[in-house]
């Protein structure tokens, strides 16, 4: 790959996180929207404040849900401390809305014709260290049950269009796990719960299933929930609640995900 990893000072210290590394749960969970930080090398990025903070630069509220999982489960979690405006990590470096130009309705300045180079220094310094270290911990795990599971947010309101769903379960070619979740979820009630909305394979959602789930053959899914439902502590442990509460009923009867 061109280019050289140069994008992030030793200060700034590893992109990626590893939490309960030695968790026995046979889930793995990913947040790769986990984080909000900018190199300093990239200063505001020509965005204000308020919208380094917003949904375009993160998956509010992901984070805090991926690590009451990680509690509730006893789970290894793996997640991103930088904001996939710099660099999505649910992306490919050949995707186009890996670095992206714009950013929902909003422009982005320090991504602007970006010559190739520059698109490696980016994918060398955050894709490439967050993608091989969830390969180390799958790796690490051979002869045990994995299952890998990514936690993203979504905005209530995209492109001016009011979103009803409240939870999403998406999935690629294997929709084992995705297909228990939803019979699970549709018998406990309390969230519209819905298959690859607000988002599906179509739109480039599940290149983190696609890299390290699909060829490893595991079970695997990608949950999606309304950021507003997971703006404070409260909403929080109940999504979180939800969510652990359907995957132990699924992984416990291992034979409805055969």
């Amino acid at each position: 790959m061109l280019g050289k990893p140069g994008l992030l000072s030793a200060r700034e210290g590893a992109p990626v996180i590893v939490e309960r590394a030695s968790g026995p749960s046979e889930v793995v969970l990913v947040c790769e929207h986990a984080g909000r930080a900018i190199p300093d090398c990239l200063g505001d990025m020509g965005l204000s404040a308020e919208l380094l903070q917003s949904h375009i630069a993160w998956d509010p509220g992901a984070l805090a849900v991926s690590k009451l999982l990680s509690e509730a489960l006893d789970a290894t979690l793996v997640h991103q401390r930088f904001s996939r405006l710099v660099y999505d990590c649910n992306r490919p470096p050949e995707a186009v809305d890996a670095i992206p130009e714009i950013s929902e309705i909003h422009a982005v300045p320090a991504n602007r014709g970006l010559g190739p180079v520059a698109k490696a220094e980016r994918a060398e310094a955050l894709y490439l260290p967050f993608h091989e270290r969830i390969d180390a911990v799958l790796d690490e795990r051979l002869g045990r049950e994995t299952v890998l599971v990514t936690i993203h947010s979504f905005t209530p309101v995209f492109k001016g269009q009011k979103r009803d769903v409240e939870i999403g379960i998406l999935h690629d070619a294997d929709r084992r796990l995705a297909d228990c979740l939803l019979e699970k979820a549709k018998a406990a009630g309390g969230y519209d719960v819905r298959r690859n909305e607000p988002y599906a394979p179509v739109d480039g959602v599940t290149h983190t299933l696609r890299r390290h789930a699909l060829p490893r053959k595991l079970l695997n899914v990608m949950i999606e929930i309304r950021n507003d439902l997971i703006a404070d502590a409260a909403g929080q442990g109940a999504v979180a609640g939800f969510i652990a509460g359907l995957l132990s009923q699924c992984l416990d009867g291992r034979q409805e995900v055969a």
